[in-house]
């Protein structure tokens, strides 16, 4: 890795601690400058405008659920289980870190038109690899005709995302994983199948507890 690259990263990472908590993404390349401790002009040169810096940390997000979706590829068989966990990750970490929901502000077709041709193709490959990952598992599950399953679920889960975020929802809520397994499910055409229980997400959060702990 390049040191352009390193110090890339950690903007990014800086970008995503000082957005935690937000509701807006009220945050400017300037902001950068205090918070990160790097000159102006070179965060200037990494983001040539702000739709840049927006589009960066998206990149990064996408990024971090494509390596959780690979991770959940080898640790679920049953590609129900793997959608609907994988899912169920995606909104522990927003409670449990606060981190900013980036669905918030992407995909836009505004912001990327004004973010340089670097970061808008990074992003759309970052973005198909994702919902090709989601179509796959999908079919695995297996297809329902009638509706665009992948767009009710895609609308859903951004839905749910901000709507969890804004209502400040307990992450360690395990009826309120429950219930969005079962809207999930339902959303694919699969009400026949049934949903972890409440007891099974209370062992995964313990799990998850657990990890933390260990990690501290």
């Amino acid at each position: 890795m390049t040191c352009w690259e390193k110090r890339e990263n950690y903007l990014i990472e800086v970008s995503q601690r000082c957005l935690k908590g937000h509701k807006t993404f009220d945050l400017c390349r300037s902001h950068l400058v205090e918070a990160s401790q790097i000159s102006k002009g070179t965060i200037y040169n990494h983001f040539t405008s702000e739709a840049d810096l927006i589009i960066a940390v998206a990149c990064a997000d996408y990024h971090t659920w494509l390596m959780q979706a690979k991770q959940d590829t080898v640790q679920y068989r049953d590609p129900y289980l793997r959608f609907i966990f994988h899912h169920c990750q995606r909104l522990y970490r927003i409670l449990s870190e606060q981190a900013f929901v980036i669905a918030r502000v992407v995909p836009n077709e505004a912001v990327l038109a004004q973010a340089s041709e670097y970061y808008r193709e990074r992003f759309n490959r970052v973005l198909e690899q994702y919902k090709q990952w989601n179509a796959q598992t999908l079919m695995e599950i297996g297809e329902v005709s009638g509706f665009n399953r992948s767009e009710l679920l895609c609308d859903y889960l951004r839905g749910a995302m901000i709507n969890s975020d804004d209502a400040q929802k307990y992450y360690n809520d395990a009826e309120m994983y429950y219930q969005h397994s079962f809207a999930m499910t339902h959303l694919m055409g699969h009400s026949q199948k049934r949903p972890p229980s409440i007891k099974v997400f209370l062992l995964w959060l313990q799990d998850k507890d657990s990890s933390k702990a260990l990690s501290a």
